[in-house]
């Protein structure tokens, strides 16, 4: 089954239905971030931080340090897809770095950062920064982005958006042999065409080659040895953990953003939820990851996995659910870190209690439908579990003890 079938089948009507985000009550264009970058844009203007200059890269370690973004999440990009395509080649790919909230596009001798967040109620807002040295540098709101990032690709809303396209070898993209937008149901055959990728073990992917390469291969890698100047960027790879945790969130990020949007319109024009099932049914599927693609054994020296698993929360048997499996499926436990993310906790609370009664049913096996049922007995009570101890605004009936129904019944 193909990655654009597989998403058909998954993903409500946003999927191809631009949502009117510059309308009321959304108001995109009029709103104010409240995302990281933001507040670190107020701090420099303010004085109250400085971005120290880089001679090699500029504001990029910088950035890196005071948004808290490991330099261990790099992956690396030559297709020419970004606003400064002139910039990128096989021997000078685009450098991405990331975490939980905030992405960083980076290349060798580009005029621009490309920078962008996820706000807990505008969704996906973009900026770039000047490579310029000064005194007090501004990080700026840019419009241009959303002509590709708010569109049937971010299913509708201003989001972010992950490709596997064929390229030419000078890093042209060929359209004709695009493979389609990537997500943790992709299968891992049809990923990371136009991408270096290090420490994929058994994975056969499409990830450093050129042209169409018929079946895909295990072209794994220690470092990323293309490049004419590994010296010129932070690490010399381009992590297949970090990729695939990427593939996860963005559209994790997309879904939770639409989810919000159809919920405050629907209550806005309204007053009710009645007609929002598909759209809840959908988020709950992919941050349980129900369709998620099988995966082989990878690397498990993953410098970047190891920074990922100790940011937590942790419940009291030490158990996260940033635990990373990484041979069968990518987390031990099959349930998204999204859920702690201020993006989903900014669900309006009509529809985050419908989220956590429907959760609640899953997990307690009171759901009996075929769609649940590949998530284990055991993983669903571990996942209540850490729940229970680690997400603080759960309804007060998650409190009580329970076994689940399968358990039950044998």
């Amino acid at each position: 089954m193909t990655a654009t079938a597989v998403m058909s089948q998954s993903d409500f009507q946003g999927a191809t239905h631009e949502f009117p985000f510059n309308e009321a009550p959304i108001n995109y264009d009029a709103g104010r971030s409240r995302g990281p970058i933001a507040k670190l844009r107020k701090q420099i203007a303010a004085g109250k931080t400085q971005l120290e200059w880089d001679t090699a890269r500029g504001y990029l370690p910088a950035l890196l340090k005071h948004l808290g973004i490991s330099p261990d999440s790099q992956m690396l990009v030559f297709s020419k897809t970004s606003l400064q395509r002139d910039h990128i080649s096989r021997t000078t790919p685009r450098a991405l770095y990331f975490n939980d909230q905030s992405y960083i596009g980076w290349m060798p001798g580009a005029p621009l950062i490309e920078i962008s967040e996820v706000d807990p109620e505008q969704g996906a807002v973009f900026y770039e920064l000047a490579q310029n040295q000064l005194k007090r540098p501004e990080i700026k709101p840019s419009s241009r982005c959303l002509t590709c990032h708010a569109s049937s690709r971010t299913l509708g809303v201003p989001g972010h958006v992950v490709r596997s396209i064929q390229t030419h070898p000078d890093g042209e993209p060929d359209f004709n042999r695009t493979l389609g937008e990537v997500n943790h149901r992709t299968p891992v055959g049809d990923r990371w065409a136009g991408w270096y990728v290090t420490g994929s073990g058994e994975l056969a992917h499409r990830g450093n080659g050129v042209g169409f390469n018929g079946e895909p291969q295990p072209r794994s890698a220690k470092k990323v040895i293309q490049l004419a100047d590994p010296e010129r960027y932070l690490r010399s790879t381009s992590d297949a953990v970090a990729l695939l945790i990427h593939d996860h969130q963005t559209h994790g990020h997309n879904l939770i953003t639409r989810v919000s949007f159809e919920t405050r319109s629907m209550l806005y024009r309204y007053g009710h939820l009645n007609y929002l099932k598909q759209q809840t049914e959908a988020l709950l599927r992919y941050l349980l990851f129900v369709e998620e693609t099988p995966l082989g054994r990878l690397d498990a020296t993953s410098a970047f996995a190891k920074s990922f698993e100790k940011a937590g929360p942790f419940d009291s048997q030490g158990r996260s659910l940033r635990k990373l499996r990484l041979h069968g499926r990518l987390f031990e436990y099959p349930c998204s870190f999204l859920i702690y993310s201020d993006a989903f906790d900014a669900i309006p609370k009509e529809m985050k209690a419908r989220l956590y009664q429907r959760l609640h049913e899953i997990l307690t096996g009171e759901d009996r439908s075929e769609t649940y049922q590949n998530i284990s007995s055991r993983n669903k009570q571990a996942i209540c579990g850490i729940l229970k101890e680690t997400k603080k605004d759960l309804p007060e009936y998650w409190n009580k003890n329970f076994r689940t129904q399968e358990t039950v019944s044998k």
